[in-house]
């Protein structure tokens, strides 16, 4: 296969699988305990139909949204995901990049292999910055102060990281950032030859924001469970968001609401907005899909913050089925790093050319030519 059969998600999916060593393209496919979440996340969006309206004269396409209070022209963006360098050596710089030709937003992890300041150089669409809460207070205030002056538009603090979720794929490959070579890893990096070419002289692999603050994950190999289990703040509670939120002074969301009471609390600790998420299902195995817990997030708070649906979208019709809830955008990480994984920014370019066309025809299809003409009424839902 090559980039130019990739037509859909699952084909970027394939690409993916043949270009990267199997611990490598494991972390990325892989999911918590049984996976059961992970699944869950995209077969929600099986469980609602659409009700098309025709006639409505759909020549022209209106696909912006405004999130954070910056204007969109594609109503998703690239959520923030950790070490992207080692799924395609352009990592971080070519969904930037990809993401400013589309002009929509691009998220960076804390766990990034491209600074902050580097990514402000090159990118000049929407940034938002994700925020891990460690233990070490000296790195949090370091991390924040980068991303202020590098004029991120958006904080972004993940809260659904308080331990690190059962990655049992990981355990079986061995994976770990930096990679480490066992008998049984040598043999998958051995035969994906040109990844490990990449690896050495494409630069060296690093986390800018960590280095200078701890070892784990950057010159001393750690499972990204264990990091989360080790490093991150287990006591972090809402006072230490909202204190995090009054830091910041700027639009500010919290990644990984799943109910309508932290959705609530979100709102009086100052949020702009929240991105319902369960972490692409690599937490809590058994959490409900967050397309499922929409509905009633949007009712209580839609009117207040902003809330984006993030997590198992594949399709355009999964963005529209999103939209019409009541979300203001989607989000996805899985959605362009299996592109990224299979072509680097030409990859990440396509998946994201993909899905905008398929919704501009969707849109169309459902005789609806702007954003905000979406709604429940052109839905049923199977299981009400």
């Amino acid at each position: 296969m090559r980039l130019k059969d990739c037509h859909n998600f699952n084909d970027f999916r394939t690409l993916a699988k043949k270009k990267l060593p199997s611990p490598i393209f494991h972390y990325i496919d892989g999911a918590a305990d049984d996976e059961v979440t992970y699944k869950r996340n995209t077969s929600a969006f099986n469980d609602v139909d659409l009700v098309p309206n025709v006639l409505r004269g759909v020549e022209k396409v209106d696909l912006s949204t405004t999130i954070f209070g910056q204007k969109l022209d594609l109503p998703f963006y690239c959520s923030p995901t950790a070490l992207q360098r080692l799924f395609h050596y352009q990592g971080e710089r070519a969904v930037g990049k990809a993401a400013q030709k589309f002009n929509t937003m691009f998220g960076v992890s804390s766990l990034a292999t491209v600074s902050a300041e580097e990514i402000s150089s090159l990118v000049s669409t929407p940034k938002l910055f994700q925020f891990y809460y460690h233990k070490d207070k000296g790195l949090n205030d370091a991390i924040l102060e980068r991303a202020k002056a590098a004029k991120f538009d958006v904080m972004a603090l993940t809260v659904d990281t308080i331990t690190g979720g059962n990655r049992e794929r990981d355990l079986r490959t061995g994976f770990t950032s930096p990679p480490k070579l066992t008998l049984e890893s040598l043999i998958s990096f051995a035969i994906k030859p040109m990844w490990g070419i990449n690896y050495v002289t494409r630069g060296k692999f690093e986390l800018p924001h960590l280095q200078d603050h701890v070892k784990e994950g950057t010159s001393t190999a750690t499972s990204v469970g264990n990091y989360f289990s080790t490093m991150l703040d287990q006591s972090m509670n809402w006072k230490d968001a909202e204190n995090l939120c009054a830091k910041w002074g700027g639009h500010f969301a919290l990644k990984g609401i799943m109910s309508v009471e932290d959705a609530k609390r979100a709102v009086d600790i100052g949020c702009t907005g929240i991105m319902v998420s369960n972490h692409g299902g690599r937490q809590l195995d058994g959490a409900r899909s967050p397309f499922d817990q929409l509905a009633e997030i949007v009712d209580a708070v839609g009117d207040k913050i902003d809330v984006i649906c993030e997590g198992g979208i594949q399709r355009g019709t999964h963005i529209l089925k999103a939209l019409s809830i009541g979300a203001k955008a989607c989000a996805g990480g899985r959605l362009y790093l299996y592109a990224l994984a299979a072509a680097g920014q030409i990859g990440v370019e396509k998946a994201l050319g993909q899905l905008r066309t398929e919704l501009e025809r969707d849109m169309k299809l459902m005789g609806c030519t702007k954003i905000s003409e979406l709604s429940r009424k052109n839905l049923r839902f199977r299981n009400a």
